[in-house]
C-alpha cells in the first residue's frame, strides 16, 4: 500500500474540494502520514470515540467525498464528520492512548501491523487541528493519493 493521506482544515467545502489534484500542501497547513486507508480510519476513529458500530456509521453515511475526479482512481478529499472533529477536539491524552490502543488493535485483527506510538502521533496531530477549529470557521478535511 503506498498511499499519502495529508489532514488540514479549510474554510468550507468548495475550498477543500478546490485542492483536490494537487492536495493542500501551499494551501492550508496539512499533516501528512501514509499508508494507511484514511476512508476507513474516519469512521473507525469515530466509532471507537462515540461507541457506534461500524456498519452503523457507514450506514449513516456522515463521512462525505467532498471530491473524487476519478471516480476512485486518483486523488480524493474526504470530511471528517462533526461529531468526529468534536470528539477530537475534547480528547485529552490519556483518552486519545487509549482510542489509539483499540485502533491498533482493529488493524491488527485485519492483519495490519500499526504502531502504537504511530496511532498515536496521528489521532494527537488531528487532535490538536481539530483544536484549532475552534478558533477559526472550518472543517477537518482529508485528502489522499
Amino acid at each position: 500500500m503506498s498511499i499519502i493521506i495529508k489532514f488540514f482544515v479549510a474554510p468550507d467545502r468548495d475550498a477543500a474540494a478546490a485542492v483536490v489534484e494537487g492536495g493542500p500542501d501551499g494551501v492550508f497547513e496539512a499533516l501528512t502520514y501514509g499508508n494507511f486507508d484514511a476512508e476507513e480510519a474516519l469512521i473507525e476513529w469515530e466509532s471507537i470515540f462515540t461507541g457506534r458500530g461500524f456498519e452503523e456509521l457507514v450506514a449513516a453515511d456522515e463521512h462525505e467525498v467532498v471530491a473524487d475526479p476519478g471516480d476512485g482512481e486518483g486523488p480524493v478529499v474526504l470530511a471528517a464528520s462533526r461529531v468526529l472533529q468534536d470528539a477530537l477536539a475534547a480528547a485529552d491524552e490519556h483518552r486519545l492512548v487509549e482510542v489509539s490502543q483499540l485502533w491498533v488493535r482493529e488493524r491488527a485483527a485485519d492483519g495490519e501491523v500499526f504502531g502504537l506510538e504511530r496511532a498515536t502521533e496521528v489521532l494527537s496531530g488531528l487532535a490538536d487541528l481539530a483544536r484549532a477549529i475552534g478558533e477559526q470557521e472550518g472543517s477537518l478535511y482529508c485528502w489522499m493519493a
